[in-house]
């Protein structure tokens, strides 16, 4: 294969997807056959079969029981509009985590005491073994799942506070900005890195996705005078949901 050439299946995948995007092969039609794809295409079996895979694993394509493969119903992308750090007062999680003053959400979480891990250990600069609040949160958007959040607090910071509980207490379910306000801890920055990588089977289940879907991982730090005080992975499924940031110009 010369320099820039692409493997067989990969160009019938990049045909079929084609027709797929153009609507020549629209929303619940079975794509071709194997047998029907090696014969238009002049590729074996295997190359065919290969196709195939890939437009599965992108989600184009989903295999139904005893019936074949179909083309999915592709969804038209919302936003998830973040603003970065907002100071304002009252910000729930829901609004933490969707700048959009027009969206209405809610959400359900769970919180449990657990040892850090290496990796977030490193991002709240405690040591591995530490004692953090676990907190894990499904959003929904007109009830329908749009996000999971899973974030960490060092206990030695608000163990034994009013808001070591971050959906219970006085200030139960604010954002991590005015709880920390409450004891005396004054949030003034949060980074953001946004990533991408195939959704785990769990998170996947919880979004309503399939097994292949891409999921967008937002890795948010909340900081205090250069201290981590909390941070966080959200899960947004990339084939529904686009990231809008909306940052101020200083």
């Amino acid at each position: 294969m010369t320099f820039g050439e692409q493997p067989a299946y990969l160009r019938v995948a990049g045909d079929l997807r084609k027709k797929i995007v153009d609507g020549r092969l629209p929303p619940h039609t079975r794509l071709p056959s194997q047998a029907r794809i090696r014969q238009e295409y002049g590729v074996s079996d295997t190359v065919a079969l290969e196709a195939r895979k890939v437009l599965m694993a992108e989600g184009l394509v989903e295999g139904r029981s005893g019936s074949g493969t179909y083309v999915r119903e592709r969804p038209v992308p919302r936003r998830v509009a973040r603003s970065g750090f907002r100071p304002e007062r009252g910000a729930t999680p829901f609004r933490q985590e969707q700048a959009d003053g027009d969206v209405r959400g809610t959400w359900e979480s769970s919180s449990e005491q657990a040892d850090a891990c290496g990796a977030i250990a490193e991002r709240l600069e405690v040591e591995p073994g530490d004692r953090v609040m676990r907190t894990r949160y499904l959003f929904r958007e007109a009830g329908e799942p749009m996000m999971l959040s899973t974030s960490w607090e060092p206990l030695a910071l608000t163990g034994r506070t009013p808001v070591m509980l971050p959906e219970k207490g006085p200030l139960g379910g604010m954002g991590v900005v005015e709880r920390m306000r409450a004891i005396d801890v004054i949030v003034d920055n949060v980074t953001e890195e946004v990533g991408a990588r195939p959704g785990l089977a769990e998170e996947l289940v919880l979004l309503g996705g399939v097994p292949g879907h891409v999921v967008l991982v937002i890795q948010r730090t909340y900081y205090a005078s250069g201290r981590p005080v909390e941070t966080a992975d959200v899960v947004i499924p990339a084939d529904r949901y686009r990231v809008a940031y909306h940052l101020p110009v200083k």
